[in-house]
């Protein structure tokens, strides 16, 4: 008799389709089949103890034709609370459908919905054959963590294409090595073209982190995760720190991503998949967090784990810790969720401060002469940029744009500039400011006032987000990032950047009042006074010192008047 969560012919069509050519036939005690065939009318016996279900208490599982719905009419947050409280078999035939529209909500390249990936294959390759020789992989693909999770020998040929055609549709991938791991786990459950799309949405992505693609974003990553580690699981690092005095830290949380996806068995990570296809990264930090918090408990209860077994090498002993976890894989995500304090907001703060301290450090190493050639000749304005502020900007000079543009971070140095608001062009109205500036990111804001000072704020978040709402339903007073900064171009020429860049001291929420605006005002920098301060005439203004970016006030009076107030955005982001 066949269990009531599939039918079947699900589990026949699903079944065929593992047993393609891309799947080990060996691959089935992941998938643990008979968990849905039942021994008796009255009793349904699982293998795998991870999914007990007790007898007529299933789950009511919602289908994909529920969740496509949902997508459809952009409820993101109802998707979310599906694919957390909704586990599905791990041979369920809903992943074939789940996962591809999943990723295909991330998708920035519409071409690649009508053929684009086999032109590819036969553009890289010559023919939509696969060859029987081994492709070399690309340069960014780290070939001692190629987990193939089962693959049959044309199941891993057919990983290697996907990467190699994802690393020449998109060169800017320089180091990613988990891209092949997540290769590997999609062919699982569908065709190569859907994987490569699928991958496709997930590197694309502009709204959420999923794949790494340089070494500074991997060493941001793992580092972040750490900074929030010592936060959310205190006590599991003191105890590392006190049994292993001489082990750096460090060194564990390089390879967190490999307790995951190296550790856990695959029933586990298929349901972590499930949830990181649509929410990002951050449900991987999540999981690494609860990972540290179990494996210290299991370090005080089980001898396997005590401290002479695992002080010469903790890094190695979580991932063995993960091979045989002891949770399953519903609770091991109930865990995860039910962390708080860790909104995706905290997560990008962290992630930007440490990718700002690491940047500074390497610009200070690169030498003077490197500094003084890239910001003298690499990624300035174009020549029509610079003539159309000329001709349009009331704050701005050809010598203070190059200013200017040599403190930006140095991605957006890429982009042209464009004027997005002008009081001289659209009037002082703080409604017509929103409605022009609101959905860009980032932006410069410019003012020169009636005693001529010239100064402002890159402002690295969309100021839409001001009607963003906490988890509470509440608007949050503050937003915006660590990437924001203050400026005075005349009569004095100085950056005040965050304080959080300097060091790793917790500064306190007054450290972080970045950009605060409604209907009345505009803030930026808080803290003991507000660095700017607009009213919703656009007309008068007051800077003080503040916390946030331990600046003086950038006028002599304090109060001001406005001349102009100019807001530039980026063309192409």
């Amino acid at each position: 008799m066949v269990g009531k969560v599939l039918g079947i012919r699900d589990l026949e069509q699903f079944s065929s389709r593992r047993s393609s050519v891309y799947v080990d036939p060996e691959c089935d005690k992941f998938f643990e089949l008979p968990l849905f065939i039942a021994a008796s009318s009255n009793d349904i016996t699982p293998k795998c103890q991870c999914w007990q279900f007790s007898p007529g208490k299933e789950p009511a599982l919602r289908s994909f034709t529920e969740i496509k719905q949902l997508l459809q009419q952009n409820k993101k947050g109802d998707v979310k609370k599906i694919l957390r409280e909704n586990y599905w078999p791990i041979n369920s035939a809903i992943r074939s459908q789940l996962w591809p529209a999943l990723c295909a909500q991330h998708l920035t390249k519409q071409n690649l919905l009508d053929g684009f990936y086999w032109e590819m294959v036969h553009q890289v390759f010559g023919t939509t054959e696969l060859s029987e020789r081994p492709i070399m992989l690309p340069a960014f693909v780290d070939a001692t963590h190629c987990l193939p999770y089962h693959l049959t020998s044309t199941g891993r040929a057919v990983a290697d294409r996907i990467v190699n055609v994802l690393g020449y549709d998109c060169p800017d991938i320089t180091y990613s090595p988990v891209l092949y791991p997540i290769t590997a786990i999609l062919l699982h459950f569908m065709s190569e073209e859907e994987a490569y799309l699928c991958l496709a949405g997930l590197v694309g992505s502009k709204e959420k982190t999923f794949i790494n693609q340089t070494k500074l974003q991997h060493e941001v990553t793992w580092k972040t995760v750490m900074q929030i580690a010592k936060k959310h699981t205190k006590s599991a690092i003191a105890y590392f720190q006190r049994i292993c005095p001489g082990q750096k830290l460090e060194r564990v949380f390089m390879d967190w991503c490999w307790w995951i996806l190296a550790g856990l068995p695959f029933q586990h990570l298929v349901r972590i998949m499930d949830c990181y296809f649509h929410e990002g990264i951050k449900v991987l930090y999540r999981v690494a967090l609860v990972i540290i918090n179990l494996f210290h408990k299991e370090c005080q209860s089980n001898n396997e784990w005590s401290p002479d077994n695992i002080k010469n090498d903790i890094g190695n002993a979580l991932i063995k810790f993960c091979k045989k976890i002891p949770v399953s894989p519903a609770k091991l995500l109930h865990a995860a969720f039910s962390i708080r304090g860790l909104s995706t907001q905290y997560i990008s703060r962290i992630f930007i401060k440490t990718e700002m301290t690491l940047k500074s450090r390497s610009v200070l190493s690169s030498g003077s002469k490197q500094l003084i050639k890239s910001r003298s000749s690499d990624n300035l304005p174009t020549s029509q940029s610079q003539v159309n502020i000329q001709m349009m900007s009331h704050t701005l000079t050809i010598r203070e744009l190059f200013t200017l543009w040599s403190w930006l971070p140095v991605r957006i140095t890429m982009y042209q500039p464009v004027l997005l608001y002008t009081t001289e062009e659209h009037g002082c109205s703080l409604t017509t400011f929103y409605v022009r500036v609101e959905q860009h990111e980032p932006t410069l804001l410019m003012i020169k006032t009636c005693n001529n000072e010239v100064f402002g704020a890159y402002c690295s978040s969309r100021w839409f987000e001001r009607n963003v709402k906490d988890d509470k339903g509440q608007r949050q007073a503050y937003f915006g990032t660590g990437e924001t900064f203050l400026f005075s171009l005349y009569p004095e020429r100085a950056k005040y950047p965050w304080v959080g860049i300097e060091g790793d001291r917790d500064l306190g929420h007054s450290s972080e009042l970045f950009m605060a605006a409604d209907s009345k005002m505009i803030t930026i920098g808080g803290g003991e006074g507000q660095a700017i301060w607009m009213d919703e005439n656009i007309r008068f203004g007051k800077t003080d010192g503040c916390k946030t970016f331990n600046n003086p006030p950038l006028c002599p009076s304090g109060d001001f008047e406005i001349r102009v107030l100019e807001v530039y955005g980026f063309v192409g982001i």
